[in-house]
């Protein structure tokens, strides 16, 4: 059976939540908000539904949607300003792409996933690129991940995919896939329960750990 990889983009591939963090504050001080990153790290990053809170929690003069639209040029100039890869991604990419193929699922648009992806020359590494215009639910629905392996043209049982967060990781699991995390400084307090196993860094994801997780799931 062929197996993939695919990898979220925000919080795995780049170092982004504290850009996401900073463009939502920058917004919210315009209403006299402040979220503090424990609170953004529950409801934006675990829960997915920060935008939705806040309108709710400190009663803003707008919706969740127009709140989001707000905040995107923000985060679009903070990430061609400060973007930087997470630890390890370069060399994780180069040693699994000759023996697995990859793809990227995420929730980021095409936008901010192409400059990503071009800045830093990654995209020649992936065979599929999966952004949130091409799936109708996001996540923890598990729709980017069942995008993604129909791209790749493996089954989602046979692919792992590595995530930062609960609600990708929920999305993994219901797709059917199994999980890697690999958590960073919003994510590290979140529910790895349903992880196949929990890394320190990308430097631990190896060719001999994927197959492992293969080999444990394969039927008897």
């Amino acid at each position: 059976m062929q197996h993939g990889i695919i990898f979220d983009l925000d919080g795995v591939l780049i170092d982004s939540e504290g850009l996401q963090y900073r463009a939502y504050s920058a917004v919210l001080e315009q209403y006299g908000v402040r979220v503090d990153p424990g609170e953004y790290a529950v409801h934006w990053v675990g829960a997915g539904n920060g935008p939705e809170y806040a309108v709710a929690t400190y009663l803003l003069p707008i919706s969740a949607e127009e709140l989001r639209a707000l905040k995107a040029p923000v985060y679009h100039e903070l990430l061609r300003a400060g973007a930087r890869l997470m630890p390890g991604v370069e060399a994780a990419l180069a040693r699994l792409r000759d023996r697995f193929p990859l793809a990227v699922a995420t929730n980021s648009g095409i936008q901010d996933t192409g400059f990503v992806l071009d800045h830093f020359g990654l995209r020649a590494a992936f065979s599929a690129i999966i952004t949130r215009e091409r799936y109708e639910r996001p996540k923890p629905h598990p729709d980017c991940i069942l995008a993604a392996a129909t791209a790749l043209g493996v089954a989602p049982t046979a692919c792992v995919v590595v995530e930062d967060a609960h609600r990708g990781i929920l999305a993994a699991h219901r797709a059917g896939a199994t999980v890697v995390a690999v958590p960073n400084d919003f994510t590290r307090n979140a529910d790895f329960s349903l992880a196949a196993t929990v890394l320190r860094s990308l430097d631990e994801l190896t060719v001999p750990l994927v197959e492992g997780l293969f080999v444990t799931r394969a039927p008897q």
